[in-house]
C-alpha cells in the first residue's frame, strides 16, 4: 500500500487508502499509486497476482512505470506497463485520470480491481456508475482498453478496491464521507481475510 505523498498532487483531490496483507505476509501486492501532473493527476490501484513479495515485486514495478509515464493515454500506460511485467507475474489494475481543467473522468481497468463513482447528490439505495473492467492480466495478456468518460462535478468520490474486499461494498458507500473515513469503512466492512485487500478513495473537492 502506497500512503498518499507529496508527488505534486493537486488540492481539488482528497485522498483516502486503507489496506492490509494477507495474514502471514510482509508485504502486499496490493498498491496504490497517485501520480499528479499540471492540470489534473492519475491514479491507479494495482493487484499484483497471487500474495506477498513476488506479488509485491510486481505492483512495484508497475508503479514506477506509472509515475515514469503518467501523462500518456491509458493504453500507451498500459502498454509500457505490460512490457516491463513480462518477466513478472503480473498484475491486475484500474486507472482513473482526473482532468480538473475539463472537470472530467476517465477510467477503465485490466483484471478485476472495481471502481465506483460515489456521486455527492446521492442517496442510500443509488447505483452507483463503475469503471469498465476487461479481462486480462498486465504482463502476460492484454486487452485494447479505451477509457470511459464521466462529467466530474464537486463531491464525487470514486471508491476503488482489490478483490480482498468483497464485492458487495457498493453498500457502504456514502457521499459526503471524508475520503479516509470512506477507505476504512471499505475496508472495515468488507474484507475477506483472505487475500490482500486494498481500499482506496479519491474525493474531488472541487
Amino acid at each position: 500500500m502506497e500512503p498518499p505523498g507529496d508527488d505534486g498532487w493537486p488540492a481539488a483531490l482528497e485522498r483516502g487508502v486503507a489496506g492490509t496483507a494477507l495474514a502471514g505476509e510482509e508485504r502486499s501486492g496490493d498498491l496504490a499509486v497517485f501520480a499528479g501532473y499540471d492540470g489534473g493527476a492519475l491514479v491507479a490501484v494495482l493487484d499484483g497476482l497471487g500474495h506477498g513479495g513476488p506479488a509485491a515485486d510486481a505492483s512495484a514495478i508497475a508503479a514506477e512505470v506509472i509515475h515514469e509515464h503518467r501523462s500518456a493515454p491509458a493504453a500507451e500506460l498500459l502498454a509500457h506497463c505490460h512490457a516491463a511485467l513480462r518477466k513478472t507475474r503480473g498484475v491486475v489494475m484500474t486507472l482513473a485520470r482526473f482532468d480538473l481543467e475539463r472537470r472530467e473522468l476517465a477510467w477503465a481497468g485490466v483484471g478485476n480491481v472495481e471502481a465506483r463513482l460515489v456521486r455527492r447528490a446521492a442517496v442510500y439505495g443509488d447505483r452507483h456508475e463503475s469503471a469498465l473492467v476487461l479481462g486480462g492480466v498486465v504482463g502476460y495478456n492484454l486487452p485494447s482498453v479505451r477509457p470511459s468518460v464521466m462529467e466530474l462535478r464537486p463531491g464525487d468520490a470514486v471508491a476503488f478496491a482489490t478483490d480482498g474486499i468483497e464485492p458487495d461494498y457498493s453498500y457502504s458507500l456514502a457521499p459526503g464521507l471524508p475520503a479516509q473515513r470512506l477507505a476504512e469503512r471499505i475496508l472495515e466492512r468488507h474484507a475477506k481475510g483472505t487475500d490482500d485487500a486494498l481500499a482506496v478513495v479519491v474525493r474531488y473537492v472541487g
